[in-house]
């Protein structure tokens, strides 16, 4: 019960707290199958909830350990509460996931039925992002809160009749506040059940109750009305009605109020950004009421301070000359410096949309506005909030860093920004050294080595090499064991846009700068991360940069200087640095560089080398003898005790792996001191030791302990004969066969019941088996025991997909064998899920080397690319995008391409979802003749060349984009949609590349003539500006020509046409940013070639090569100043210029009409507010107009000169407080005459100001 005059729970301000007592139920959830919201909406909110519920399971678990150490009598009702939260929220993620689960597969199938559009395409890279502004967020909590509320039956009679009802219920005066509020929110209600009611509101009636509401004295009240308006809003005529409402000045009225009137403040907030969700809306915001967003947005105090600058971006992006002649273009500038903003990095992205086209560049007009983030540099830090600030500050100009906008934003008044960051280098103030090399790091992109923490902890380099290359070495053995074809052909853009900004910082003293701060470093520390990121640098330098650049580098020429000069004292220094950086970059050539080249150059004999290095201890210890082996295995403590948990198991491990590969030494194992013995015996189920040990990461030893004896064991037919001898295998058939509802074998309390699956090691029995089937005499094992029966019959089972699941993941399909039978039977009579973990499975195999020779059955790679074909039939679109992906991964290499070729797919039934498999087929002869024979290179080329090429860009920009994020997004919507995190940045697959790989292609290619099409358009429309479509299409065309010069048979297309000529004036000359970093990144393409190599050569660009002349594919200018040459923005923006100039004599004249008034009282009034703007005059007129309020000043009581006052504060720059005295000084009754139009002459004049107005508003357009 709310007590009268109170604000109902409905427009309470969201707190977000923790209760355990929860008993909300699954009701919210029903919300989300609201039509107006999308698919993607609600995956990301059914995602948010997830991510909730878990936040509240790990507090709760914590919770619990906590309670746990307590007295058992006092926790236990505590206890009781969390357990039952723990309960509670266990149950609802279950819930949320299958929800989730169900609505991804729903939006799966929606596509099919719809034409595929960018913004389809985009969603599986911006999944978890919301498509809608954060307005839709806030109002969905409104939708959630409400949903609470709950009591609210639904009426059989016609919504009209209830919206009467609730109308006439308005009507009635002298009611408490919480009447008014509970009315509002049950008019919310109907409009949320029932959407189309708002389109037939009578608005004569409808917006008189709404005035009277919005002018009760109640904050509660008003802000019900602000909400009910908000969910009145249809489309642009609407907001247009609204405004009719005099909408403006009560919005005004209530942004000035004093902080305790949050809730009416905050609702006003909404309802303006409101405007922004509707087509068009933005221009129905009136330059008043922007004026006072920017007040609020640049009030410190405010509370509503962060929601206001959000509002300003989101106007600046939709309407930038209203925000930038309201003002707001400095204080969303100062925003991205002052911390007022908790995330200012994302303030950056409305400039950088304004700094595209030259017509909108014109309204940044000093070009100064990213300057405030780069102020906090030379500021001293002394206090936690201006250690805060410096951080904020980085994350802006990182941002900067991440797109080639802010790139070109960077260069101007001759790359002043840049050399602002290289400067502060030069301080040696320990937060600003160390938040400047966190930026270089953030920049540059550099992936610190895993020894990196312990050398700038102080610890020498001495065997780091060894150990680096070691791991590496075993990651590759662990590894896909093929190397593919496509993958010394990664086109990788992010690399390119890393190699730009590299340039561009060594052009401004960035390696001198890191002399100087490596010599002058505060801490020793300091010091080795210093000379660490120097060894960064030169690496790739070396890597990404032309030769012509990084000669003159390597050579570090001042610090040799400084290291040969007996004379000078810092000669020492310069010694050690130059000693420093040099095993640096030896141990970096090992560890990073090394990586690649190993991945280059010997991935076909890397897993025998890994294996031989991993084992090199293990194999030194085999030649141990029998004195020594005796005295490890006591050592080991088997023999002495049957306790496991005081047995040695490191010790153990290390003699499985060592001295029991000698047969002498397994005899003696087995037989002699029966270790073998004692080990098997822990792990047989009914001795209930291994099996009931608590399934932890520590108790996972056991497992792998286990497996490496059965393989060790396996290897000698002594072993494996006393293993058959032994009671483990058969009593863990005994055990699986509890589950197998052939066999007449039941338990009261199985073995492999879903709770000890979860709760203990028994999960680790399939391991072993796993290990077996791995092996032959393994297979005949498991043969005798009639375990592989059991296998078949577990996978038929419906209830345990827990079982199913650790038995296909932990078995070996090498051999050609049961397993592989199994497996495929798990792929087509399971459910969903598990189709899908066992097409998973596959990938492994299928990237193995196709067997050229015959082998009985085929080998591993030919049969799971033949059960992925077949997968490609599955009734599920999810299993089928699975498959999809592991075979376009295959088909990196050319053999396992014409293999899966050779097994004729079909994936016409698939849609977009096979399109990139079918491209994958154009790149050799075998695949174009059977896609040709399918007569489906005919119908993709023309779809291609009329709109896909348009479709590319989009998903190329929005790879590009999230590659380029400074923060990561979650791998959880990524490995979802089955999409590798390192793709994105890449150049993704085209289908003029793919066609160009053939001759067949070519041909084909020449003969439709697409190719002259497109430099065509590049020639003509290559300076465009202007039209967005046209720059559009010109980006569609570089990216054609780019993939397709990429390829060596696309070199005559280059000659034939001379189109590099024109892209190279797109990337030095075009005033579209966007465009010329399209064209530079198509430079980078062309380059891939030796003949495009050549040709830009030509034209004056290099490119970097490797030591063997190939090259990189990254390419820059001779003449580097080039590249971010453009002209002064008042040239491009004539036609903007122009409008600005008349908007603005509009405002001087409407200015000067405001002041003058026939009463010379209101005049001086009228001044008086005008000084108030002035900071000097300001205690000045505030005396003059407190005189005139305490003569009670007629005017105060007129609405003409309220209005005049209204005009001039939206004018001028007021501040908050300003606002609030001006409007102070008149009388209440004032505001409601002019709403309400009271008569007709004030009716006339409102409707002569509503004139101008309009036409202010058109002129500021």
């Amino acid at each position: 019960m709310n007590i009268p005059g109170s604000f109902a729970p409905e427009l309470k301000s969201y707190v977000s707290h923790v209760d355990l007592a929860r008993t909300d139920s699954y009701g919210a959830i029903d919300d989300l199958h609201d039509s107006t919201i999308s698919s993607e909406q609600r995956q990301t909110a059914y995602r948010d909830r997830i991510e909730k519920e878990l936040k509240i399971k790990v507090g709760t678990e914590n919770l619990l350990e906590a309670l746990n150490v307590k007295n058992a009598k006092q926790a236990r009702e505590q206890r009781k509460v969390v357990e039952l939260e723990l309960h509670t929220s266990n149950r609802k993620i279950a819930q949320l996931q299958s929800d989730l689960e169900a609505e991804i597969q729903r939006s799966k199938r929606e596509p099919q039925q719809q034409p595929s559009s960018p913004k389809g395409r985009l969603s599986q890279l911006f999944r978890s992002a919301p498509l809608r502004s954060p307005s839709h967020l806030a109002e969905r909590h409104d939708r959630d809160e409400d949903e609470e509320s709950g009591g609210h039956d639904m009426e059989v009679e016609s919504p009209t009749y209830i919206l009467g009802e609730i109308l006439q219920a308005l009507e009635a005066e002298g009611m408490p506040s919480d009447y008014y509020v509970g009315q509002a929110n049950v008019l919310v209600e109907l409009f949320k059940r029932h959407q189309t009611l708002k389109y037939d509101l009578a608005w004569s009636i409808f917006g008189l109750r709404m005035q009277m509401v919005m002018l009760s004295d109640s904050r509660e009240v008003v802000a019900a009305g602000y909400r009910v308006m908000r969910y009145a809003i249809t489309d642009r005529k609407s907001l247009q009605t609204i405004r009719a409402l005099q909408t403006d000045y009560l919005v005004i009225l209530s942004l000035v109020k004093e902080s305790k009137a949050r809730v009416e403040r905050e609702q006003a907030l909404k309802f303006i950004r409101a405007f922004l969700d509707v087509k068009g809306g933005e221009q129905e915001i009136h330059p008043a009421v922007a004026r006072i967003v920017v007040a609020v947005a640049n009030h410190p105090d405010d509370q509503l301070r962060g929601i206001a600058l959000l509002t300003l971006a989101e106007m600046l992006l939709k309407h930038p000359i209203l925000v930038a002649e309201a003002g707001g273009l400095s204080v969303l500038s100062e925003s991205m410096g002052n911390g007022a903003y908790s995330a200012p990095e994302t303030m950056i992205d409305p400039f950088l949309h304004l700094m595209d086209l030259p017509a909108r560049r014109g309204l940044l007009k000093s070009g100064f506005e990213f300057s405030s983030a780069f102020a906090s540099f030379t500021e001293p830090v002394i206090t936690n909030a201006q250690e805060d600030k410096l951080k904020a500050s980085t994350k802006v100009v990182a941002a900067l860093f991440k797109s080639w906008s802010g790139m070109m934003a960077l260069s101007l008044h001759d790359f002043l920004p840049v050399r602002s960051v290289v400067s502060a280098l030069y301080i040696s103030s320990l937060p600003i050294r160390t938040a400047v090399l966190d930026l270089l790091i953030n920049i540059l992109r550099i992936k610190s080595p895993s020894w990196s923490s312990s050398f700038i902890g102080g610890r020498r380099l001495t065997t780091y090499g060894r150990v680096t290359n070691l791991r590496i070495e075993q990651q590759d053995s662990q590894g896909t064991t093929k190397q593919t074809v496509d993958d010394t052909q990664k086109r990788s853009l992010v690399q390119h846009f890393t190699a730009i900004s590299l340039a561009v910082l060594l052009r401004q003293g960035l390696l001198k700068g890191l002399m100087l701060a490596e010599s002058d470093a505060p801490t020793q520390a300091l010091r080795r991360r210093t000379s660490l990121l120097i060894a960064e640098v030169l690496r790739m330098s070396s890597e990404l940069l032309p030769s012509a650049w990084s000669f003159g580098l390597q050579t570090l020429p001042s610090l040799f200087g400084a290291a040969i000069d007996f004379r000078s004292d810092d000669r020492l220094q310069a010694v050690a640095t130059v000693y420093q950086v040099d095993s640096i970059n030896r141990t970096l050539y090992r560890s990073v560089s090394g990586e690649d080249a190993h991945a280059r150059s010997q991935h076909a004999d890397g897993s025998s080398a890994a294996r031989a290095r991993a084992t090199s201890k293990a194999q030194s210890n085999a030649t141990m003898d029998e004195t020594q082996f005796r005295a490890k295995m006591l050592d080991t403590q088997i023999l002495n005790t049957v306790n496991h948990t005081k047995w040695d198991w490191p010790l153990i491990r290390e003699l499985i792996d060592g001295p029991m590969v000698n047969p002498k030494r397994l005899q003696e194992a087995m037989i002699t001191s029966k270790m073998v013995h004692r080990l098997l015996g822990f792990l047989r189920p009914f001795k209930y030791r291994f099996s009931d040990a608590s399934n932890t990461k520590a108790n996972q030893r056991y497992v792998r302990t286990a497996c490496a004896l059965l393989k060790m064991l396996l290897e000698t037919t002594e072993g494996a004969k006393y293993l058959e001898s032994n009671k483990l295998v058969p009593q863990i058939g005994e055990c699986l066969a509890q589950q197998d509802p052939m066999s007449g074998i039941t338990s009261k309390t199985p073995l492999f019941s879903l709770e000890r699956m979860t709760d203990t090691l028994v999960g680790g029995y399939f391991a072993m088996l796993g290990v077996m089937c791995s092996d032959a005499k393994g297979m005949q094992i498991l043969e005798r025991w009639k375990i592989i029966n059991i296998f078949y019959h577990i996978v038929e089972l419906k209830d345990r997909d827990d079982l199913i699941r650790a038995l296909i993941m932990e078995m070996d399909y090498t051999l050609d064998s049961h397993p592989r039978i199994i497996l495929s039977k798990a792929m087509t009579a399971t459910s969903k899920g598990m189709r899908i973990t066992a097409t998973k499975i596959l990938r492994k195999y299928a990237m193995l080397p196709i067997e050229h020779a015959s082998i009985i059955g085929g080998g591993a790679a030919e049969w799971a690319i033949k059960l992925l074909v077949s997968q490609l039939y599955d009734p599920e679109i999810e299993v089928c995008e699975v498959a999809i992906k592991i075979l376009e991964e295959a088909c990196n290499d050319i053999s396992s391409l014409e293999y899966v070729v050779k097994c004729r797919p079909a994936l016409d039934h698939l849609g977009e979802i096979g399109a990139p498999l079918l491209l994958r087929f154009l790149s050799t002869s075998v695949g174009y003749h059977y896609l040709d024979g399918l007569d489906y290179i005919t119908k993709e080329m023309d779809d291609w060349f009329l709109g896909r090429n348009d479709t590319y860009v989009t998903i190329v920009e929005a790879s590009l984009a999230r590659a380029l994020a400074e923060n990561p997004e979650k791998p959880g919507p990524a490995s979802e949609e089955g999409l590798d995190p390192q793709d994105f940045g890449c150049v993704p697959p085209h289908f003029y590349r793919e066609l160009t790989r053939t001759v067949e292609g070519c041909e084909l290619l020449k003969a439709k003539g697409h190719f002259e099409e497109f430099a065509a358009n590049i020639q003509d429309f290559a300076l465009e500006a202007e039209d967005p479509e046209t720059i559009l299409k010109v980006k569609g065309c570089l990216w054609a020509v780019g993939n397709v010069g990429s390829m060596e048979l696309g070199a005559p297309f280059l000659e034939a046409t001379d189109v590099v000529r024109w892209v190279v004036v797109i990337a030095e000359q075009s005033q579209v940013l966007t465009l010329r970093g399209t064209a530079f990144y198509v430079l980078g393409l062309i380059s891939r070639s030796l003949h495009g190599q050549e040709i830009l050569a030509e034209w004056g660009w290099d490119g970097t090569t490797n030591v063997m002349g190939e090259s990189l594919g990254y390419v820059l200018p001779l003449d580097f100043n080039k590249l971010f040459a453009l002209q002064p923005s008042s040239a491009g923006t004539a036609s903007g210029k122009r409008d600005t100039t008349t908007t603005m004599m509009m405002v001087r004249s409407r200015r000067g009409s405001l002041v003058t008034d026939a009463d010379a009282t209101n005049t001086a009034i009228l001044n008086a507010i005008v000084k108030l703007g002035n900071t000097v005059l300001t205690n000045k007129a505030l005396a003059e107009l407190n005189g005139y309020r305490a003569k009670k000043a007629p005017g105060f009581q007129k609405p003409a000169l309220f209005r005049k006052a209204m005009g001039l504060l939206a004018s001028h720059a007021y501040r908050v407080p300003q606002y609030r005295f001006v409007i102070d000084l008149f009388d209440k009754r004032v505001l409601a005459s002019i709403v309400l139009e009271d008569d007709e002459e004030e009716a006339g004049k409102n409707g002569s100001e509503e004139g101008s107005g309009e036409s202010e508003a058109e002129g500021r357009v």
